[in-house]
């Protein structure tokens, strides 16, 4: 992330970025600071987007090939084309021979397969950057700036409670802080009274829960709390995506305390608060290691199964809670 920065700052823009990851603020972030440093503000000429998986390799190869009007680059917006999975040997060719000088890519992507070819094209003509999802210790310290740019105070436990409840997205993070913010003006200090107040519970506490009722074997109570979700028009593949982490989460968690790391130690290595390390622990009591380690290898066959169309999405995170909760 610090070379893009650093490019910008020295004024030597490669001519292609891959930016991807699960991290979108990140990623949005960066994309922003790119723009701002190739697209004079208001020069829709010289500026173009695609967007989507049926973008046209020719189309792009055109308007790349179209030099500047009155501006040092054409920079070229690319986001979600899928071309660093399923690839394009049309544009692997284009960018191989060499794109011209004032051209500038952007490519912006949710996942990547760093076997393809025109991933390895584009990072070596320029720059592959992922966002990953960032710990607990990053989080931290970048809600302590956030907070402290607004002249508040929080406490070291009240910045675990709150990633308690927004989990580790920076966008819901921020969201919620600026909640926050307005709630607690006039105020310096933020509480766990303010958090509770208004921030909105994430995700992975429903989560959780479920877990929890599959852990005591409460199958319905379980199934009631995958309906509840579904009701809220949560898709069935993220709960599946939070369902396979947090198993995976509590199985490491549980393997290290099974090795004689302290919760301070697993914190530490795992890049966790002390507060959210109990959570898991808690956990991992209510669950055998070869119970966690098959429920890990059921979720990654239900995601491959749901993929490639043995089943339906709802049905077959339905069949998983079903399994592990009887």
């Amino acid at each position: 992330m610090k070379t893009i920065l650093n490019d910008i700052k020295d004024n030597r823009l490669k001519q292609a970025y891959l930016l991807y990851g699960e991290e979108v603020y990140l990623r949005d972030f960066y994309k922003g600071k790119l723009l701002e440093a190739m697209v004079t503000d208001g020069d829709t000429m010289n500026y173009n987007i695609f967007e989507g998986k049926d973008i046209e390799a020719r189309e792009i190869i055109s308007i790349s090939d179209t030099l500047p009007f009155f501006a040092e680059y054409r920079t070229i917006l690319i986001k979600y084309s899928g071309f660093f999975k399923t690839g394009s040997d049309e544009l692997c060719d284009y960018f191989k021979q060499g794109i011209p000088e004032s051209t500038r890519f952007i490519f912006v992507e949710d996942e990547v397969d760093k076997r393809n070819r025109f991933y390895k094209i584009v990072k070596d003509l320029g720059n592959a950057v992922e966002f990953k999802t960032q710990d607990d210790n990053t989080l931290t310290l970048w809600i302590k700036k956030l907070i402290g740019q607004e002249g508040k105070q929080i406490s070291a436990q009240s910045i675990a409670y709150l990633l308690a409840k927004t989990g580790s997205d920076m966008s819901n993070i921020k969201n919620e802080l600026e909640k926050l913010f307005s709630y607690t003006e006039g105020r310096e200090y933020i509480t766990n009274e303010d958090i509770d107040a208004i921030v909105t519970t994430r995700l992975s506490d429903h989560i959780f829960a479920m877990l929890e009722a599959i852990g005591l074997k409460a199958r319905q109570k379980a199934l009631n709390m995958y309906y509840e979700l579904l009701s809220l028009k949560e898709p069935p593949m993220k709960i599946l995506v939070l369902l396979t982490r947090q198993f995976n989460m509590i199985l490491q968690v549980k393997d290290l305390r099974n090795n004689g790391y302290s919760k301070p130690d697993i914190a530490k290595k795992m890049g966790m608060a002390p507060f959210i390390v109990d959570k898991y622990m808690q956990q991992a009591s209510k669950f055998e290691t070869k119970f966690l380690m098959d429920a890990v290898k059921e979720c990654v066959a239900t995601d491959e199964n749901v993929k490639s169309g043995r089943i339906s999405d709802r049905l077959g995170v339905e069949l998983l809670i079903v399994k592990y909760s009887m």
